[in-house]
This record gives structure tokens, C-alpha cells and sequence, in this order.
């Protein structure tokens, strides 16, 4: 899984992840729902118009409708655009969510700001929180582009502009796939249940992980169903997996590999699994090769539930101070 993203989301994860939660005091949440016509008509219009030029490429249009510190470091955002922009040649725009989100009230700067979003008719609440955020009048729009063979979801924080007016600003853009190999993340979420009933914790595990990665549009924002998802991935946890501080260690034929890394990702029509190891070289293409036959060989021959569940192996080997190599391998050419 490859989220295209602007640094400000992966700050947003990673602070999300090291940061204690507080109790925001003076925000509230409107769903969209719960909104007059007319300020969801402006939440609207400013989605559609960023979303129209994303879709032209106009990256301009885009930095002009957004916040000036924002724009002051647009490089990454530009970097998005021109990434996702080719998928959504004719893409139709949808908007699909709206959270209104008021912190206006706020004396100063928190250090996590949590917004709870009740849903209308329903007992369910959408927790967003979002870390180092000033005073303000903010937006959540998640913006739905279908009708094309890579569908995506493109979220927007949109701040009434700081600098007066009425005019809703771009704040953070985040891109995210919604299909990946041709499936959603309710499919995913579905067969991953499928291995974990079979006891093949290998495939569920991954399968958990895509459908959480499809159906969670930013990494702020979460809700009862997500929850449940993350509680089922974590039953199905292997014990072998890479860690942080400790990769995996996989032996064969007189070989050790240290595995770093293990994740989805689409390729060439099938969701293949990702595998990163550190090589001691990469500098001889053909003894590389053969060593990341070795590896794959080596995996499938563990966790023999893996031939059916995805399409092939990516195996990126990486060395101090030498470019990676990387190669796919379809299932059926691992022996």
C-alpha cells in the first residue's frame, strides 16, 4: 500500500501515534446532515473546484485556493497532484462526506484537537483528531472520483480563510486509492475474514491490512466500524512479522535474510505482497536475482497460503550505499 500524500499527513500520523490525546474544549462537529443548505452548497463548491483542478492539473488553481502557509511549502502537494492527476482524466467527482469542524472558540494551539461526529439516526460517533491546530473554522470534505479503471478518494481539510473573507481554503490534501486490483475495502475486509476462519493468518493478517488502508480516507479520522477492523486485524497478527526495531529473520538453504519490511501493493492487474530485505550487495544484478528466488522460495514454502492469495511477490533488496533492486515475481514463476 502506497498512500500518495503531502508530508503534513504523514506528520498527522506519525505525531498521532507519539503524542498523548487531550480533550479539546470548545469545537463541535456538523455532519452534513445536520448542516443549512447553504454552508454545505460553499463546502461543496470549494471541493469541487479543488477537485476539478487536481483533475485538470492546474496546480496553480490549487495553490491559489490555499491557505498561505500551506502554499508557502506547496512542493509535496504539487508532487500529489502530478502523481494521481493521469487517473483522473475522467474521473466523475462525488462528495461523498462533509464534517464540519468548528475550533474557533480555542484559545490557542493544541496539541490534539478531537472532534466527535454524531452520526444522525444512528448511536455511532466519528472521532477526528488533528494534532498542532490553531483556531479556526475548519472542514473535512472527502471527495469520491469514480467512473474511472483506479478510482480515488481525495480528502481535503479546508479552513475558512485566516486572512478574512468567507472563502474555504485548501489546508492538507491527502489521495488514497479506493479499489485496489479491481476490489474494495469492504471486499478485502470480507475475504480477510475467509483465511482467519481457515486458521491462514498470512493471508488474513494482509488482507486486513488493504481493507483498512481502502476504507480509512485519513489517518485522523476514526469510527466504531474502523475500530472493529483494527480489533479483527490485530487476532490475526503473525508473530513473525517485521517490527520496528527487529526484522524478520527467514532462513533457507544456508541463507539468512533480514526482512524489514512486508505490505500490499498493485501490480500489473494483481495485489502482489511487498517484501524489503537488506542484502549485503546489490551491485551484481544476476546474483541478486538469484538471491531473491532464494527469498521468495523461501517464504512460500512457510507460509504456503500466500500462492493464493495474491497475484505475486515484489521483493526490493536494499544495500548500504548502492541502489535497491527490485523485482516481481508471479506466483507461478517461484518455484
Amino acid at each position: 500500500m502506497s498512500p500518495r500524500c503531502s508530508p503534513f499527513s504523514a506528520l498527522l500520523a506519525a505525531i498521532l501515534l507519539c503524542i498523548p490525546a487531550t480533550t479539546a474544549l470548545a469545537v463541535s462537529c456538523t455532519t452534513q446532515s445536520q448542516m443549512k443548505e447553504s454552508d454545505r452548497a460553499f463546502l461543496v463548491q470549494a471541493a469541487r473546484t479543488i477537485a476539478g483542478n487536481v483533475q485538470s492539473g492546474n496546480i496553480a488553481g490549487v495553490r491559489a485556493q490555499t491557505i498561505a502557509s500551506l502554499a508557502a511549502q506547496f512542493d509535496s502537494i504539487t508532487s500529489t497532484i502530478q502523481t494521481v492527476q493521469p487517473q483522473l482524466q475522467k474521473a466523475t467527482f462525488t462528495v461523498n462526506t462533509l464534517y464540519a469542524l468548528n475550533a474557533s472558540d480555542l484559545k490557542s494551539t493544541q496539541e490534539e484537537t478531537q472532534f466527535f461526529c454524531g452520526l444522525s439516526g444512528s448511536p455511532m460517533t466519528v472521532n477526528i483528531a488533528i494534532p498542532q491546530l490553531p483556531p479556526g473554522n475548519y472542514a473535512l470534505a472527502i471527495v469520491h472520483a469514480t467512473g474511472v479503471p483506479q478510482p480515488q478518494q481525495l480528502s481535503m481539510v479546508l479552513q475558512n480563510d485566516p486572512l478574512g473573507g468567507t472563502q474555504w481554503k485548501l489546508a492538507g490534501f491527502f489521495v488514497r486509492p479506493l479499489t485496489m486490483s479491481g476490489h474494495d475495502g469492504v471486499w478485502y475486509w470480507s475475504q480477510a475474514r475467509e483465511y482467519a476462519k481457515k486458521k491462514e493468518n498470512w493471508g488474513a493478517y494482509f488482507y486486513y491490512q488493504t481493507a483498512a488502508f481502502l476504507l480509512t480516507p485519513v489517518d485522523f479520522l476514526s469510527s466504531p466500524n474502523l475500530e472493529k477492523l483494527q480489533k479483527e486485524t490485530e487476532t490475526a497478527l503473525p508473530e513473525s512479522l517485521p517490527g520496528a526495531n527487529a526484522p524478520m529473520q527467514l532462513t533457507a538453504n544456508g541463507q539468512t535474510f533480514s526482512i524489514t519490511n512486508l505490505h500490499t501493493d498493485s501490480f500489473a492487474g494483481g495485489l502482489d505482497l511487498v517484501v524489503t530485505y537488506t542484502a549485503a550487495s546489490t551491485s551484481d544484478p544476476v546474483a541478486t536475482r538469484q538471491q531473491i528466488v532464494a527469498l521468495a522460495t523461501a517464504l512460500l514454502a512457510q507460509h504456503p497460503e500466500l500462492r493464493q492469495a495474491f497475484h505475486g511477490l515484489w521483493v526490493h533488496a536494499e544495500a548500504v550505499n548502492q541502489p535497491p533492486f527490485a523485482l516481481e515475481l508471479p506466483m507461478n514463476q517461484i518455484p
